[in-house]
């Protein structure tokens, strides 16, 4: 999958262009920090010190702790499919073994536990999280609607879910048999179930 840049250059709330080399360095070390202490142990006083900046910039920048980690450990977002399109089980392959790549990260693996519980207990931080990934659903989108159009997949399949489904599979396999995803028959066998259940039937 290709990915854009994160939000790292957003402007400050003041209106002040933010510094990238601040948040370069802001993220380097909360990566730093996951892998080697946790997320529990993570605070934004810890992270301040280790870039060598202060609370006051992390908080200009981000509106919490969760937040912060969260573009750390992705610090790009999927925006398009790389494989070239006419090929859905192809495409569901290249999803797969894409987040696959994401979610068996060291710094995605420090992070995932903790950041699960903050972002379930915060609505509002969950959807600006959310929608960082706008474009990767508007991408399965065009390539699911492309699929139907060619035969290949039947009509009302639901893209949304479809990325649900790719995401929750490779997060639970993750928390409870991380040692499958180091297997190539994982995503194959992945890949085989999705596509069997969006692939359009043989015309009567």
């Amino acid at each position: 999958m290709k990915a854009d840049p994160s939000s790292a250059d957003k402007t400050s709330g003041a209106g002040r262009p933010r510094d990238p080399r601040i948040d370069a360095a802001i993220l380097r070390a909360t990566a730093d920090l996951l892998v080697e202490i946790g997320y529990a142990n993570v605070t934004m006083a810890a992270v301040a010190e280790r870039a060598g900046t202060t609370k006051t910039a992390l908080y200009r920048r981000w509106s919490s702790k969760a937040e912060l980690v969260h573009e750390a450990a992705f610090p790009v977002t999927p925006s398009a499919i790389e494989t070239p399109p006419g090929d859905i089980a192809a495409d569901l392959r290249a999803m797969i073994d894409a987040a696959r790549d994401v979610f068996t990260s060291p710094v995605v693996r420090a992070a995932l536990p903790g950041l699960i519980a903050d972002l379930s207990a915060d609505a509002e931080l969950l959807g600006r999280v959310s929608d960082r990934f706008t474009d990767l659903f508007a991408a399965v989108r065009t390539r699911l609607q492309d699929a139907v159009d060619r035969g290949e997949v039947r009509a009302g399949v639901d893209p949304d879910r479809l990325v649900h489904l790719i995401g929750g599979a490779t997060l639970l396999t993750v928390l409870q048999a991380p040692t499958d995803l180091e297997s190539p028959a994982w995503a194959e066998k992945t890949a085989d179930i999705l596509l069997r259940g969006i692939e359009a039937g043989p015309v009567a």
